[in-house]
């Protein structure tokens, strides 16, 4: 078990434009969108919360119009879980995590032809990452104004934003890092455009937000995959299991 990933989620939540902070739980809204996957909460690490606990969270997002939702490593804080079912709470994917460190990252070799990383310097730039990333995550979310300032906003508050620009002046494919906190800092939103995979793109971009996040002071950078090809994309440039992840929710 890795308590930096939990407590880096307590402290990226903190980040949000809103926080609501109940007994062992932390809350973070973005008022800009109503997508659970940016308003959820997270436990502190060995919280034990009672069911008043629970009922006080739920509210904090009844009254916003939002589904109660959570990400955690259950490892972390292995009493929230039940206190979650209880309740009605259900599971809605579990993920495992890889996290990186200066030791065992390896960027890939930049010879000729290889994907050249940029870093975003315009609003034209990321408006181009988010819909290259909406269209690699296939309409998972939909690109917005609202997207693309939420990349600018992570690059600006000490986190980072990498692309590949594809030969329209667009983008091939990209990713953004988080700021560092607790010594860690989360990679996320890794995505190719279907027409230009298998060139390396994510391996570099994944390699490249690594080399970022060490240079600002970072100990260790962590990420989620899905699925066998992701993995193996991530473990090459240096990324190894440590960990789970679960998401849960309250329907109704």
């Amino acid at each position: 078990m890795d308590t930096n990933v939990q407590s880096f989620a307590v402290a990226n939540l903190r980040r949000r434009p809103v926080v609501i902070e109940t007994a062992g739980f932390v809350a973070g809204f973005d008022p800009s969108t109503t997508s659970p996957f940016i308003n959820y909460a997270t436990p502190l690490p060995g919280a034990e919360p009672t069911a008043r606990d629970v009922a006080a969270l739920i509210a904090a997002f009844r009254e916003r119009g939002l589904k109660p939702r959570l990400e955690f490593a259950p490892d972390a804080a292995p009493a929230v879980e039940p206190a979650l079912r209880a309740v009605g709470f259900s599971t809605e994917a579990v993920h495992e995590y890889l996290v990186c460190t200066p030791a065992t990252l390896a960027v890939p070799p930049a010879g000729p032809g290889a994907p050249l990383v940029e870093t975003p310097a315009t609003d034209e730039d990321y408006t181009a990452v988010d819909a290259a990333l909406s269209e690699a995550f296939a309409g998972e979310f939909t690109s917005s104004p609202e997207g693309a300032a939420r990349l600018r906003r992570t690059q600006e508050m000490g986190g980072a934003v990498r692309f590949v620009r594809s030969p329209d002046g667009g983008c091939a494919g990209g990713a953004m890092t988080s700021a560092p906190a607790v010594g860690t800092s989360e990679l996320a939103g890794v995505g190719t455009r279907p027409a230009y995979r298998g060139r390396g793109i994510a391996a570099r971009v994944t390699a490249a937000l690594a080399e970022t996040m060490f240079a600002a002071g970072a100990e260790s950078v962590w990420l989620e995959y899905s699925g066998e090809g992701s993995q193996r994309v991530y473990e090459r440039v240096g990324f190894r299991p440590q960990g789970t992840r679960l998401y849960i929710s309250l329907e109704g």
